[in-house]
């Protein structure tokens, strides 16, 4: 053998949280597992850094514990004694309204008396049980299937900025059924969503999963990249700067993967092969292999997005901030997708007297502005800030960092290109493809993806 040529088990290209969470899963299994990953270090998107005195997240910021595989998954990790949980002020939520931020009501009388909708929605409500199933045929948006059930103004100021904040998509563009799925079940089960979330509530206590409504919010005390770094640290073939430039399976059902380090080619041979890395970068993999569902993938979109890290001293911002942060609705007009109030969420994000605030621009709204220069994005942030948040003067620091390709986009057609993708893997006997780009964008469906697919290859012959 070569000694570039490297064999395994298993290989998994990608070293972002789906495929640590596959390969690490597969190596407690006792399974003879690789990693090869293009960055210099392993977790993809998450990363956590300590700048003056704060903690700053520059991917996602938390995960929802919506299932027991996540907390199983950070004690077989050694973390649950790192494991930090939203503070109590997190419960509230603010959308932004004629310039103003408004706490979203969470109880029946807070809603009738709430200023964040019109008598005239909240009336319209009372529709909502008698409005009939869609045509499970027919793939709809997730604008058509609000708009439909109840009206416009929860499309404008619940709706639209909510999946401004999860995916820094369009509703009008989003697939109701591939984005979210637990909605369009429930209409098809209960012919009503106000009937389903109460008929439902019994079997939503005997589940072990959680609602992500009903979830507690997870972090870690050294921020999310201590859980990426913890699973990591428990592979013993994890080689970083080794980018696959591409695949072949042998006649003997090896699959061959060319990849380039800093150093020198590399050839890899593997009995199971992942693919754990975005869209496109699977696509380029997939192309001479299987067309479709490169073509399939290649469809996917991905957004700009910009996030914005901002401190302040705690006397210059006038809002209480007493909550987990806001978001701006499209119809508001703003430069902006929202502000998550970094150091109300979680303890020891900020010194004492300062207060840390990430503020996310650009997505399927208004890409260009994710394109900026780093001075400009920043400036731009703080001058949206002043006003909505009642600042006085210029941040202490603002940290820009800018994902030129941020969150896959499950527009319509998403579950037809998933099609695409599972006939690639019956044709292709020991490919594997894992990302979040399917069964979930957010760190904790990453996980629950993670884990199927190490089931998945544990079980195969």
């Amino acid at each position: 053998m070569a000694h570039n040529e490297i064999e395994a088990e298993i290989l998994v290209v990608g070293g972002g949280i789906s495929g640590l969470t596959v390969a690490w899963l597969l190596a407690r299994q006792g399974r003879d597992v690789a990693v090869i990953e293009a960055a210099g270090r392993p977790g993809g998107t998450i990363g956590s850094a300590r700048e003056d005195g704060c903690l700053v997240e520059t991917g996602p910021n938390s995960t929802l514990e919506t299932s027991p595989l996540i907390g199983d998954l950070v004690a077989q990790a050694g973390l649950a004694g790192q494991k930090i949980y939203a503070g109590p002020a997190a419960k509230n939520r603010f959308v932004l309204r004629g310039g103003v931020p408004i706490a979203l009501p969470l109880t029946p009388p807070a809603f009738l008396a709430t200023r964040l909708f019109t008598w005239r929605a909240k009336l319209a409500l009372l529709r909502e049980p008698f409005v009939g199933r869609a045509d499970p045929a027919v793939e709809e948006t997730v604008a058509g299937f609000v708009r439909r059930r109840l009206g416009q103004e929860f499309l404008d100021y619940a709706i639209n900025p909510f999946v401004a904040g999860v995916y820094a998509g369009d509703p009008q563009r989003l697939s109701v059924r591939a984005a979210f799925p637990r909605l369009a079940e429930i209409e098809q089960r209960y012919g009503s969503l106000i009937r389903g979330q109460i008929l439902g509530a019994r079997e939503r206590r005997r589940s072990p999963e959680k609602s992500k409504q009903a979830a507690p919010m997870l972090s870690f005390r050294g921020g999310m990249q201590t859980l990426t770094d913890a699973l990591a640290g428990g592979l013993q073939r994890l080689t970083l700067s080794t980018a696959a430039t591409g695949i072949r399976r042998e006649d003997s059902g090896i699959w061959q993967v060319s990849a380039h380090s800093v150093t020198a080619p590399a050839e890899f041979r593997a009995r199971s092969l992942v693919l754990a890395v975005p869209a496109d970068a699977a696509a380029a993999l997939l192309r001479p292999l299987a067309p479709v569902a490169a073509a399939a993938l290649d469809a996917i979109p991905y957004p700009p997005v910009a996030s914005v890290a901002s401190v302040y001293r705690r006397e210059q911002v006038g809002h209480a901030l007493d909550g987990f942060g806001f978001l701006v609705p499209e119809r508001e007009g703003r430069r902006i997708l929202g502000t998550i109030f970094s150091s109300t969420l979680f303890e020891n994000r900020a010194p004492e007297g300062a207060v840390l605030l990430t503020t996310f621009v650009g997505g399927m709204r208004q890409p260009d502005l994710a394109l900026r220069e780093e001075g400009a994005i920043a400036a731009m942030v703080e001058e949206e800030l002043a006003g909505l948040l009642g600042i006085r003067g210029a941040p202490q620091s603002a940290r820009v960092t800018r994902w030129r390709r941020a969150i896959p986009q499950y527009t319509l057609g998403h579950l037809d290109r998933m099609a695409a993708i599972e006939a690639a893997e019956r044709a292709n006997p020991g490919l594997y493809l894992c990302a979040n780009y399917r069964g979930g964008i957010s760190v904790g469906d990453c996980i629950k993806s993670g884990h199927a697919m190490a089931e998945r290859i544990g079980a195969a012959p």
